[in-house]
């Protein structure tokens, strides 16, 4: 199992500078984790066997028929009201043919490419924030983000901080805006893959989740399992051949998809999985619009940042001076700066734009 997944393990690293937010990792972390996860899953024959096994007449051979199944796709034929299980049909799906539409089965053999080729969708926005971020914050925290910092260095870089945001004020609206970009585009990107499955499952992925809870709370003998529709187990395969006298032999077999057990478990996690993110950044947009909208909800939350600052209103009079791009960018320091450092840097800032307003007024009067 190891061995499997210990490609994975390097997705698991922490950086030391966080340049986003929680809800920003579930996506570019979280769930390219799992995705990857289940693509490696569905490719690993020790754990599933092989991904198709049909029984089919001996005048056909068994690689050939499990061949030619898995690569021209197998079908399964709807079941008929009143039909019973192991009674009139062997399996769900297998039915006489005629008179009856033919839902054929393909996609069972690209998920582990579509499960990566999302995965690389989530990461898209996180790749977009490094290469417009460009490392700013690492560079203005300058390994301030530990407790125990040389008196003088810390001086030193704390001074370059007070010059760096008093001199360039209202210079920050492309760095935060482009942030803001990449949140809505998390939102965007989770609701349109969302469609995309259920668009690769043929309609069946909208529903898929709450019909399998629907089925638990059902009694036995009323339930139909979504699963076995979407993922059946057991379908049909027709293989055509030249008998001895050069006519056309049909060869009706059974093919047997133990992959679909791993299919049907991937999927029924990733839909309550794609709902919850779905929802929870749904919230982080509304709430990034808020701040956008309302100065005193980012007072707030920068005085919630700065929580161990003593002196009333300093908070208040820094962001009343800065716009929303130096608010955001002085935010995301907060969060990787060590608090006590942070407080003594806000008292510093504060002390220098009070300085810079005095000499204002000197140079009025």
């Amino acid at each position: 199992m190891f061995d499997v997944f210990g490609s994975v393990k390097g997705l698991l690293h922490l950086d030391t500078i966080c340049i986003d937010n929680n809800i920003f990792r579930l996506h570019y972390k979280a769930t390219v984790i799992v995705l990857i996860t289940c693509s490696l899953l569905v490719t690993s024959r020790q754990y599933i066997g092989d991904p198709i096994d049909c029984i089919v007449d001996p005048d056909v051979p068994q690689n050939v028929m499990d061949t030619y199944c898995w690569i021209h796709s197998t079908f399964s034929i709807p079941d008929r009201p009143g039909v019973v299980l192991g009674l009139d049909v062997p399996h769900y799906g297998v039915n006489p043919v005629a008179g009856k539409e033919k839902v054929y089965h393909k996609y069972y053999q690209w998920v582990c490419f579509t499960l990566f080729f999302q995965a690389m969708l989530f990461y898209i926005p996180r790749h977009l924030w490094k290469v417009w971020e460009a490392g700013r914050i690492n560079m203005l925290v300058q390994d301030m983000n530990v407790p125990i910092v040389d008196a003088d260095q810390k001086e030193d870089r704390k001074k370059v901080l007070v010059d760096y945001f008093t001199m360039d004020r209202h210079s920050h609206e492309f760095y935060t805006y482009t942030f803001f970009f990449c949140e809505f585009l998390n939102f965007v990107n989770v609701v349109g893959q969302m469609f995309f499955m259920d668009f690769f499952l043929g309609g069946e992925f909208s529903t898929y989740g709450s019909d399998v809870v629907q089925m638990t709370n059902l009694e036995q003998e009323e339930r139909t399992d979504p699963l076995s529709r979407v993922f059946p187990k057991v379908t049909k395969c027709t293989f055509h051949k030249f008998g001895p006298s050069g006519t056309v032999q049909k060869f009706d077999g059974l093919c047997v998809l133990p992959l679909n057990i791993i299919n049907e478990k991937i999927y029924v996690f990733l839909w309550f999985w794609f709902l919850l993110l779905a929802l929870v950044t749904g919230i982080q947009v509304l709430y990034r619009v808020a701040t956008c909208l309302i100065p005193s909800l980012r007072e707030m939350l920068l005085k919630a940042r700065a929580r161990l600052t003593k002196r009333p209103g300093q908070v208040e009079a820094i962001c009343r001076k800065f716009s929303l791009g130096d608010w955001f960018l002085l935010y995301q320091l907060g969060k990787n700066i060590d608090p006590i450092i942070f407080r003594e840097f806000l008292d510093n800032l504060h002390t220098e734009l009070q300085r810079q307003d005095e000499e204002k007024q000197g140079m009025i009067y």
